[in-house]
C-alpha cells in the first residue's frame, strides 16, 4: 500500500462527531427542553452508561497502544488487534463513545441525546467505520476478513 494513502480516508475525525453531537445535545436542551421523566432512574442509568462508555473506549485505546498500532484513523494501522475489548466488538472506541453520549443525555434528562445520536451514528458508520473496514481489508486481506467474521461490528 502506498504510504501516502495508508490510512482509511475517513470523512471526519471521529472525536469531532462526538464533540459536535454533545454540543448540539446541550444547545437543543437549553433552547427547547425535551425532558425525560423518572429522573432517579434515568440518572442512574445515565451514570452507568457513562462509566461503561468510558471504560469500553479506554480499554480499546489501551489495547491499541499496547499492540503498537495507531489509535487515530488519520494514521496508518500497523496491526490487526484482536485482544482486549476487540474480542467483543471491532469498534470499542465508537461503542464506548456512543454509550457515553447517550449516558450524558440521560444524566441531564433530555431526549435530545437519543434524537441527535441517530444522525451522529449514521455519520460514524458510513463516514468512518465502513471506510476503516474497507481499508483494513485491503491492507490485511484474509486475516482481517477472518476477524470480521468472528467479531461483531458493534455489539
Amino acid at each position: 500500500m502506498d504510504p501516502i494513502s495508508d490510512h482509511p480516508g475517513v470523512v471526519i475525525f471521529p472525536p469531532v462527531i462526538a464533540a459536535s453531537a454533545l454540543v448540539v445535545i446541550l444547545l437543543l436542551h437549553w433552547l427547547w427542553p425535551l425532558d425525560i421523566f423518572l429522573r432517579p432512574v434515568t440518572f442512574a442509568l445515565g451514570a452507568t452508561l457513562c462509566a461503561l462508555g468510558i471504560g469500553c473506549a479506554a480499554w480499546g485505546q489501551i489495547t491499541l497502544v499496547r499492540a503498537g498500532t495507531n489509535v487515530s484513523p488519520l494514521k496508518p494501522t500497523t496491526a490487526i488487534v484482536t485482544g482486549g475489548s476487540f474480542r467483543f466488538t471491532r469498534n470499542p472506541l465508537y461503542v464506548g463513545g456512543t454509550a457515553l453520549l447517550f449516558g450524558v443525555s440521560l444524566l441531564i434528562g433530555t431526549w435530545w441525546g437519543l434524537i441527535v445520536l441517530v444522525p451522529a451514528t449514521l455519520m460514524l458508520h458510513y463516514g468512518v467505520v465502513l471506510r476503516e473496514e474497507r481499508y483494513l481489508e485491503q491492507k490485511f486481506g484474509e486475516s482481517y476478513v477472518e476477524f470480521k467474521s468472528s467479531v461483531r461490528r458493534y455489539l
